[in-house]
């Protein structure tokens, strides 16, 4: 039941919130179709790893709290941190995203295929360029989502029907969204321009890193350039 509810609601949010996803990447915009172009990568790998984080979640919960006697918060932050991590094995569908939504490449890429076929020719290493990144974000924002899921709707009024807990559910998952989403903004740009190269140098994260913040004048804000798209997509998608 979680992995398909995850399933759903991951397809349901890409097919909603691509546009603006688009955006974000600074992507030219002509008409529909190019809008849309690249949402093939995200709905494979969103859905399969919203999936797997609710899925593996709720079945590595089980599994540590039969075997293991640490204490529950424990178990359970270990369980989203192990579903954040098997996540990353799906790296190559945010890969050839991240290369579809780019203009620098349209002419190299007319479909998510080709665009996997093309990095073939460099080895299986070139698919999961930018995985440290994505390690970096899904574990620990894997943890605080669990984490604080419950806590957060605890606080908010009780609800006495199923739409009242709808509405909970909403706000919990609208609030924790955004607010991740922003935390983790900084990696999430650190990563795109990662996976934006063909070829070439595997540079460390740190590297990249500093390489951004100097062309950004050496301003922490400016990492954060573009997250108030990211904050209202993450409230919608969430």
């Amino acid at each position: 039941k979680h992995y398909l509810c995850g399933y759903c609601a991951a397809f349901t949010n890409i097919a909603v919130t691509f546009p603006i996803q688009k955006v974000l990447f600074r992507q030219q915009l002509y008409g529909l179709r190019t809008l849309y172009r690249g949402i093939l990568p995200p709905l494979m790998q969103k859905t399969t790893t919203l999936a797997l984080m609710f899925g593996l979640y709720e079945d590595f919960s089980a599994l540590l709290l039969s075997h293991a006697r640490a204490p529950e918060l424990l178990t359970r932050s270990a369980a989203a941190a192990l579903a954040g991590t098997t996540e990353a094995v799906l790296t190559p569908f945010e890969r050839v995203q991240t290369l579809l939504q780019d203009y620098k490449h349209h002419d190299k890429f007319t479909n998510t295929y080709q665009a996997f076929k093309v990095l073939k020719a460099y080895g299986m290493r070139e698919y999961y360029r930018g995985l440290v990144p994505i390690l970096l974000r899904n574990g620990p924002s894997n943890v605080l989502f669990f984490g604080l899921r419950g806590p957060i709707k605890q606080c908010l009024p009780e609800a006495t029907s199923y739409s009242a807990h709808m509405v909970n559910d909403f706000i919990c998952g609208g609030l924790l969204g955004a607010v991740l989403g922003f935390l983790f903004f900084p990696v999430n740009v650190v990563k795109t321009r990662m996976q934006a190269q063909i070829g070439g140098e595997f540079q460390s994260f740190s590297k990249v890193l500093v390489k951004i913040w100097l062309e950004r004048d050496r301003k922490l804000m400016q990492l954060f350039r573009g997250a108030h798209l990211n904050y209202h997509r993450s409230v919608l998608s969430w």
